[in-house]
């Protein structure tokens, strides 16, 4: 009987004992892996957030961070003087709108003041659309807008209904708050972003509340739009939302040339600071405020940091288990074996041969315990990893709020991060790239795991294995 038939038939000897083995393997294992997806998971969120948002900066107006507003409006004349700062590699302006349901502004009007705010906390122009927003103001919404105006009567009326503005932003590409590309689920874009159109794109929450697709009109300003296609941000607030071609939102605000942020991108991460620095210098520190979106993640991304090195840690730790696990397992069968070991020593077979069935029967079980494990990771990689990112990503919001004192409150007119508007958090319009970490177990990752556990569980057969050359045939055969 060959090496390899003799060590599959003593794995399978005491079968009960076998299952025993495999299962508490797979468990092992399967752990090990889910954290070693969870972790590639991580450092390919940290590589992206380092691409599409590290060489991003945003310019607003001067004075134009937090509730109060100010500034003067920036201007197509500043875009373009942005363009020529050496390292810049490209320039997208922005108009901020807020849409109003007419209905429901009528309903509201002399309740409550405009309220909110646009990119920078500047103040976005109000009109009305025949959409109705997608997120309801709930108790909250409708006490902060209550705050913005006064009754005039003297007494208290009754709580009005509010609801909560649409926010459309009028941009010159078709990318997001982080200047990455809108992820369309339907339908295309609108084309030339720098020219006048009547499409529009429907973040998907927006459109299914008010029954639209691909291909369906509304109005804004009285002024009929198409549905080009549909986006998904991620998040609801950030799917309460439009977007329409630059020129658009200036003509429906009434303020053609205006722009409310400037979505400034760098040729490479190396140049970010001293394009800052030009860019301040080139625009003037009294008409634009120039800040940098990775400075804002860096709480997020050391949040980040610290889950890919916890799981590692613990991809480690559940692997040297395994290793342990099998360590002992082998030890035992290789103390119950001391007779069958003494007689094969004595015909002849050497210690390498007898060490080599020891090895083969412990890759045996690990096998077995690795496809087990392999479909627990496959079903569990992706709740682990979104648990500890999701836990991490809320205390570095919390954190980071908490230091600016202004909760829940993001830089940034765009969905998912206008201002006032609790889509964005601390992070602004690059938030919901936290959350949205995707652990996916992709065969690479797990044939890398796999083979880790196999590199972990004959070093731990070794041990065992070495253990029968200290076996001297002549004394086991004469204790039995």
């Amino acid at each position: 009987m060959s090496v390899l038939a003799r060590s599959v038939g003593n794995a399978f000897r005491n079968k009960v004992r076998t299952a025993a083995v495999v299962a508490v393997l797979a468990v092992a294992i399967g752990l090990a892996l889910a954290m070693l997806v969870a972790n590639q998971a991580v450092a390919a969120k940290v590589a992206e957030l380092n691409a599409s948002v590290g060489t991003v900066l945003t310019v607003n107006p001067a004075g134009g961070q937090g509730f109060e507003g100010g500034g003067e409006p920036l201007t197509a004349v500043q875009a373009a003087t942005a363009a020529a700062v050496p390292n810049v590699s490209a320039v997208i302006g922005t108009k901020a709108l807020r849409l109003r349901n007419a209905d429901a502004a009528a309903a509201q009007t002399g309740q409550c003041g405009p309220g909110g705010g646009g990119p920078g906390g500047q103040a976005a122009t109000t009109v009305t659309t025949s959409l109705t927003a997608a997120v309801d103001a709930g108790t909250l919404g409708s006490r902060n807008q209550a705050a913005t105006g006064t009754t005039g009567t003297g007494t208290t009326p009754a709580a009005p209904a509010f609801s909560l503005p649409v926010t459309a932003t009028g941009i010159g590409a078709e990318v997001d708050a982080t200047g990455k590309a809108l992820q369309l689920t339907g339908g295309a874009g609108l084309g030339d972003y720098n020219a006048a159109s009547t499409g529009a794109l429907l973040g998907t929450t927006l459109a299914e509340k008010n029954g639209l697709a691909v291909g369906s009109t509304f109005t804004i300003k009285d002024q009929a739009f198409t549905v080009a296609g549909l986006f998904d941000a991620g998040t609801a607030f950030g799917n309460n939302a439009l977007y329409l071609t630059l020129p658009t939102a200036q003509s429906l605000a009434e303020l053609p040339g205006e722009l409310s942020t400037m979505i400034v991108t760098v040729n490479s991460l190396d140049n970010v600071d001293a394009a800052k620095t030009a860019l301040q210098d080139a625009l003037g520190t009294d008409a634009a405020d120039v800040s940098q979106g990775q400075r804002n993640l860096e709480t997020a991304v050391s949040s980040l940091g610290s889950v890919k090195n916890i799981s590692f840690t613990a991809f480690v730790a559940a692997l040297a288990t395994a290793g342990l696990i099998i360590l002992l397992i082998m030890v035992t069968l290789v103390r119950e074996r001391r007779r069958e070991i003494g007689v094969l020593k004595a015909i002849g077979a050497p210690n390498r041969i007898i060490g080599l069935q020891f090895v083969l029967e412990a890759l045996v079980l690990v096998a077995l315990g690795s496809v087990v494990g392999a479909a627990v990771a496959s079903f569990a990689s992706g709740g682990i990893a979104s648990a500890l990112i999701s836990t991490n990503s809320t205390t570095a919001a919390s954190g980071a709020a908490g230091q600016r004192g202004l909760p829940g409150v993001a830089a940034g007119g765009f969905p998912g991060g206008g201002a006032g508007l609790p889509a964005g958090g601390p992070f602004g319009g690059a938030s919901q790239l936290l959350t949205s970490v995707t652990a996916s177990a992709s065969p690479g990752v797990i044939g890398a795991g796999i083979a880790a556990v196999f590199g972990v569980a004959i070093i731990g057969a070794l041990v065992p294995a070495l253990l029968t050359a200290r076996i001297r045939p002549i004394e086991v055969l004469r204790g039995e």
